[in-house]
């Protein structure tokens, strides 16, 4: 009984239009899906070495999720965006469940992966991963997903494991106008209202905006409903300003949202956060930048838990000019949250209130070594608020033979800090306690090794494999006690191998294809892996997408994903096929059908932990209808 109980506290804690036809005279707008290969290739990237760089320059194994890539896909929530990242696991748990892992451990509580909002991190310390419930932006306003698989430890710290998601929003100079948007399927239902301008004198453009969703119950194998239908409520703003004194942006969001659940009541949560950051190039070319934010989140599970989070967070950097063949990047960062825990009988985090503590020390250098080869070594100092101080080093080689390729390899050192169910965690809420935290509890340690090949051939085909070796000490384990009191503690050990690919074809002008494929392998050893398995991941996932340009003002975009079977609890494993047919119906209005899941009636994604597979959530045919106008 014991898996599952804990499985399930786990869980617990985690419009009037001009029409025209399809060939048209007048052409529309150029954007990024126009691109070619190789301007596709001199999109900038941050996250990689915390600078901008050329992503086909970036010695990483990263892939960029495009504004045009979202928008053809129908996505309508940050998860079903991310599905577009072969180096991704993302599995649909219920209608407000998502997990979301890289190079395997997913789960509904997966705690490996580092996500970033405009430079906000967006995890939680109660189990240092993300509730996606809470995760938000309206999507036209994105201007990139930079998805990096693989270590991120020295320059994004702790928690930076497997990889970093980096959503990053466009300046609020290309929204201006105002944009309309609706969305109404059989399964949910999406209404939002975006306004950009300038605001004169000052110089500073702003945007504001307010969305709401709604998702329907889904149901389970047996037709029976799952009480799981959620609405959100949010508005936020953004402010950019630029002058001889440097670039300063102001940002903010406020959210609530309603889950229904069976009794004893509806999850409620709700946040908001406000983020300045300023950035000031020096006159010798280097620049500094200086950010901070404050974050406040809530939720509410009836007869569960209830938790209060205030978080506070200043960083800085510093990059040189870069002449020569150097480059140099160092910096630091100071965190404290203020989490506040409401117990019940169910489980307990004793004590209730923690103040949490995180500070750190950066730095990085790129050399040029010898001709087409570079080196980047890297190290962070973090001192986390159980008084573990940890050394997160890295290093890179990277040889461009010639513009169009770059090979690349990486030997790093990375850490999951304890959370507060490591810790504090108490089940049920009172004596005498089945499982309890361990105020010993160690940080978890991944030694990675990368091998990367990035190429484009010719004018029409580029490629991307890395071939990965990562070994885990450490791991959460639960151990038996004496006393009948199971305890976490760190007695599992794991190794993970893989290759990720993808590739991207430019068959004709107006038609593409994009393929991705991921294959993993995953080895554990330790006493208690039965009672406390380390994830439930496919060995292969593979993906292809279809997008054709149907003359001037229509588009067909067709996808095709199969993941393999999970084995805990075992799952077979399901083919999903999307399509969308998109018709721009004028300059300023695009209308879209949408279809998911077409293959078949339906299929299952991902158990919660705790639940058995006849409990969890089917998912079947959803067609959508989306319009959007811009005026």
């Amino acid at each position: 009984m014991w898996p599952k109980k804990v499985g399930l506290t786990l869980v617990a804690v985690s419009s009037a239009l001009v029409v025209r036809p399809c060939f048209a005279d007048d052409s529309l707008p150029v954007d990024v899906g126009n691109l070619s290969l190789e301007q596709l290739g001199d999109i900038h990237v941050t996250s990689v070495s915390k600078r901008s760089e050329r992503l086909a320059d970036a010695p990483a194994s990263i892939y960029v999720i495009t504004q045009d890539a979202i928008r053809r896909a129908g996505a309508h929530s940050l998860p079903e965006a991310l599905r577009l990242a072969p180096n991704l696991q993302v599995a649909q748990v219920n209608a407000f469940q998502y997990a979301i892992s890289a190079r395997g451990f997913n789960s509904t509580t997966a705690n490996k992966l580092l996500v970033l909002i405009d430079g906000r991190t967006v995890y939680t310390p109660l189990y240092s991963g993300v509730f996606w419930d809470a995760q938000d932006v309206l999507l036209q306003d994105i201007d990139r997903i930079e998805v990096i698989s693989g270590p991120g430890g020295s320059l994004w710290g702790a928690n930076a494991v497997n990889g970093v998601i980096n959503i990053i929003t466009k300046q609020a100079a290309l929204t201006a106008g105002t944009l309309t948007s609706a969305t109404v399927g059989n399964k949910e239902q999406e209404v939002a209202l975006r306004h950009g301008g300038n605001l004169g004198e000052s110089g500073r453009d702003y945007r504001v905006y307010a969305k709401a969703d709604k998702w329907e119950h889904t149901v389970n194998t047996s037709g029976s409903t799952v009480a799981d239908a959620w609405d959100r409520a949010q508005a936020g703003f953004r402010s950019d300003g630029h002058n001889a004194g440097g670039d300063l942006t102001v940002q903010g969001d406020l959210y609530v949202n309603k889950i229904d659940q069976s009794a004893p009541g509806q999850q409620h949560g709700s946040g908001g956060n406000i983020l300045t950051r300023w950035d000031r190039p020096l006159a010798d070319g280097s620049s500094v930048r200086v950010q901070t934010y404050y974050d406040r989140t809530t939720r509410d599970l009836p007869g569960t838990y209830s938790d209060k989070l205030d978080t506070l967070d200043l960083d800085a950097q510093y990059s040189s000019a870069g002449t020569g063949d150097t480059q140099t990047i160092w910096g630091g960062g100071y965190r404290f949250s203020a989490d506040r825990a409401g117990n019940s009988a169910r489980l307990a985090f004793l004590p209730t209130h923690r103040d949490l503590n995180w500070a750190n020390l950066f730095a990085q250098q790129e050399r040029t070594l010898w001709s087409h080869v570079r080196a980047t070594v890297g190290a962070k100092l973090e001192d986390d608020d159980e008084g573990h101080i940890e050394f997160l080093p890295s290093v890179k080689l990277a040889w461009k033979p010639d513009d169009d390729s770059l090979l690349w390899t990486s030997l790093s050192r990375a850490v999951r800090s304890p959370s507060r169910i490591d810790t504090d965690l108490f089940y049920p809420g009172q004596p005498p306690y089945a499982v309890a935290g361990n105020s010993n509890f160690s940080p978890e340690i991944l030694n990675d090794l990368d091998l990367g090949w990035r190429s484009r051939v010719g004018e029409t085909f580029s490629y991307s494999s890395t071939a990965f070796y990562g070994r885990y000490d450490r791991l959460r384990s639960l151990d038996p006690g004496s006393n009948g009191t199971s305890v976490f503690n760190n007695r599992i050990k794991g190794w993970v191998y893989g290759l990720e690919t993808w590739a991207t074809w430019q068959a004709t002008m107006k038609w593409s294809l994009d393929a991705g494929a991921l294959l993993l392998q995953e080895h554990f050893s330790g006493d208690d892996l039965t009672a406390f398995p380390q994830g439930n991941d496919p060995h292969s996932q593979f993906s292809l997408r279809s997008r054709w340009d149907i003359g001037e003002h229509c588009e067909g975009d067709l996808s095709l994903r199969h993941v393999g079977g999970l084995p805990m609890p075992r799952e077979p494993g399901y083919t999903a096929v999307d399509a969308r047919f998109g018709w721009h119906v004028s300059h300023a209005a695009e209308l879209a059908l949408e279809g998911r899941n077409l293959l078949g009636p339906h299929h299952q994604e991902f158990a919660a932990d705790g639940i058995t597979s006849s409990d969890s959530s089917d998912f079947g045919r959803m067609v959508d209808i989306t319009l959007n106008w811009n005026f």
